[in-house]
């Protein structure tokens, strides 16, 4: 068992929230189509309730701290803000397009100690990318910025997101990661929108590029291993759960909204009227969510796939049935095996049914 695996395991029996995600402002300057955010910074917190609300986050053990957007570098308080972070011992990872930082960005984020630097790629072609990002040369500035985090030994990742503009593009973005000389991660998954409005999920890939994707070493390593179907589910999967949010992890709004993860839209309370210490142990939302294991799944309990699914419940909350399958994740199981969840099943089918673009499951909420 590797380090971060016993910390999350202990955190997890102890109800500690290891990780949290703040997103300091949802403003952002670029206007990507298949942003889940709106861009309203009416009402953000201020320097000294962001600041607030670290020290609560300290005080009750977390220890992986995520500061994003939006764009959080529009935040004139920003690098105020990663500094009491890091001060406060957090090993902070910082979420940005990029667009803003040079040179000088770059070695105060160097001096600052952050962990890492994540950043959407969403094309090597610059008219790709920039036509997706709606915000022309973004794909030249993130580039120099990347040179700029990597000149300074900043840990850089590189995520590709992949939709019906880009769809052919995943390898182009990995040659530049190589290039580069950081990591790289694609995924296929278009996320609805925080206020639950599903329209953007029409940008999805097709059923035949999901395939191709779970099928191409560059992007998951031995095809063989990782495609391989795993049947057996025994007590210690069914005693387990679904992922860490609202277990070991936290998302907190730049409104002071709490939720158990930025895919999983349920308020479980606000830090404006409420400590996170008392949200966190006391929300009856938090209560619900990790009252359900695997075992009390309806559907997914009975399936092959659960071995090794990444079903989200913040997707299955946002299909409809906190406790039920999400339909994108049956969709990357098939894709990923060829067998049927439990969900096809259920519903006679041997294959997922395609709908403008996207791979959808008949019946489902």
């Amino acid at each position: 068992m590797s380090l971060l695996e016993e910390m999350n395991e202990k955190a997890t029996a102890r109800g500690v929230p290891l990780s949290a995600h703040m997103d300091i402002t949802w403003r952002c300057n670029e206007r990507c189509v298949h942003c889940y955010l709106d861009h309203d910074g009416k009402g953000e917190m201020t320097t000294d309730e962001i600041k607030d609300v670290i020290c609560q986050l300290a005080d009750v053990g977390t220890f992986f701290l995520s500061i994003s957007g939006g764009e959080p570098l529009l935040r004139l308080d920003c690098f105020e803000i990663l500094e009491f972070a890091r001060a406060k011992r957090f090993n902070v990872k910082l979420k940005t397009n990029a667009f803003m930082i040079r040179a000088k960005e770059a070695a105060r984020l160097r001096k600052l100690g952050i962990e890492q630097v994540q950043i959407s790629v969403y094309s090597h072609r610059p008219e790709v990318h920039d036509a997706i990002t709606k915000l022309p040369g973004s794909l030249r500035r993130t580039s120099e910025a990347i040179r700029h985090l990597r000149a300074n030994n900043i840990k850089v990742s590189v995520t590709n997101v992949l939709m019906k503009y880009n769809s052919r593009d995943a390898m182009g973005v990995k040659r530049l990661a190589d290039e580069w000389g950081v990591n790289f991660v694609v995924d296929p998954t278009i996320t609805p929108m925080i206020n639950g409005d599903r329209s953007i999920m029409n940008l999805g890939i097709t059923t035949d590029e999901l395939e191709e994707i779970m099928h191409t070493e560059e992007f998951v390593g031995s095809v063989g291993e990782f495609c391989a179907p795993i049947s057996t589910v025994d007590d210690n999967v069914l005693d387990g759960y679904s992922c860490s949010a609202g277990h070991t992890l936290a998302y907190i709004s730049p409104f002071g909204d709490v939720f158990p993860c930025v895919q999983f839209p349920m308020t479980c309370g606000n830090v404006r009227t409420q400590k996170f210490s008392d949200i966190w142990y006391d929300s009856p939302q938090f209560a619900e969510l990790r009252s359900i294991h695997v075992r009390d799944l309806h559907t997914c309990s009975h399936c092959s796939h659960t071995a090794y699914c990444s079903r989200c419940p913040g997707l299955a909350y946002m299909e409809g049935d906190l406790r039920g399958p999400s339909q994108r994740d049956c969709e990357k199981s098939y894709a990923r095996t060829g067998v049927p969840s439990a969900a096809m099943e259920r519903l006679g089918q041997r294959v997922p049914q395609v709908f403008t673009g996207l791979v959808q499951i008949s019946g489902l909420q």
